[in-house]
């Protein structure tokens, strides 16, 4: 049976790819899109496929939120599948983010997201099934310099989707959080340097460093976007390689990249813990 699938962010990337693959695959997708007059292109891909194109902007208030949730279960009567897809970076040292910066920052990741998955849970909770994608980042996992903003904002998205998937899976509903490390889309290019530049303090630090790091990775990322949409589908609806994860993982990480980083992140904090276990124990009563 075909699923409907609500993807966000489908006007370029992974996003795109994804509402592609998974009309070819014979399902039904609804493709959000802020604004598919000037992603016209990928609007008239995917129509031709035989998807829907919704238009969204992720970072509305709530309650336009769910109204356009309603609009789009109206379209075939339910929504299987929701990839929160949809989001972007802004870099710079941690002091120098400006209010709009750190407000769109987290508007857009996190509190867009979150209201997707409200509008869209009375229905899949009703029906006892439904699966709820959240795209992540390795930077979810590992903040690095320049990326403290944007790791915080998934960071945030991890949190909530651990604790939403112990809250919703005996209802059927489960929830995969997506961990791509660099892949090869127009993901770099698009990145925001934030407004008040780099102080002169930060010329020659981590932060300088990682700006140029990021230039030079730009369109030379060693990630697949095919490839790992592929994955990430599989993982979902239970077919190919990635099929037997479906409903046994909480995390997908992709990209050996991301697998590196977060594996030294993770041994770190276990080195940490041990490190300080008599202190940590010395606390109780």
């Amino acid at each position: 049976m075909a699923s409907v699938w609500f993807i966000t962010g489908a006007s370029n990337g992974l996003g795109l790819i994804l509402a592609l693959h998974a009309l070819k695959c014979g399902h039904n997708v609804i493709a959000a899109m802020r604004n598919p007059t000037r992603s016209a292109d990928a609007a008239k891909s995917i129509e031709a496929a035989g998807g829907k194109v919704f238009q969204l902007d992720v970072s509305r208030p709530q309650g336009e939120i769910f109204k356009a949730i309603e609009t789009a279960e109206a379209i075939y009567g339910r929504i299987d599948v929701l990839v929160n897809n949809a989001g972007y970076s802004v870099l710079g040292p941690a002091e120098t983010f400006s209010e709009r910066e750190i407000t769109q920052q987290f508007q857009t990741n996190v509190f867009g997201p979150i209201y997707l998955i409200q509008a869209v849970l009375p229905g899949m909770r009703s029906r006892r099934s439904g699966t709820i994608v959240n795209l992540s980042s390795v930077a979810g996992q590992d903040g690095t310099p320049t990326c403290s903003l944007y790791a915080a904002s998934k960071f945030s998205l991890e949190g909530f989707s651990e604790g939403l998937s112990k809250e919703v899976s005996e209802f059927g509903i489960s929830t995969l959080i997506v961990e791509p490390g660099a892949f090869r889309t127009n993901f770099l290019h698009a990145m925001e340097a934030n407004e008040n530049g780099i102080p002169e303090a930060y010329q020659g630090t981590a932060v300088d460093q990682a700006f140029g790091r990021f230039k030079a990775a730009a369109g030379k990322q060693k990630g697949d976007p095919v490839k790992a949409v592929e994955r990430m589908f599989e993982a979902i609806v239970g077919e190919g390689q990635g099929g037997p994860l479906k409903g046994k993982i909480l995390r997908l990480v992709l990209g050996k990249d991301a697998y590196g980083r977060i594996t030294a992140k993770i041994e770190k904090q276990q080195s940490d813990m041990e490190a300080a276990r008599e202190v940590t124990f010395s606390t109780d009563l």
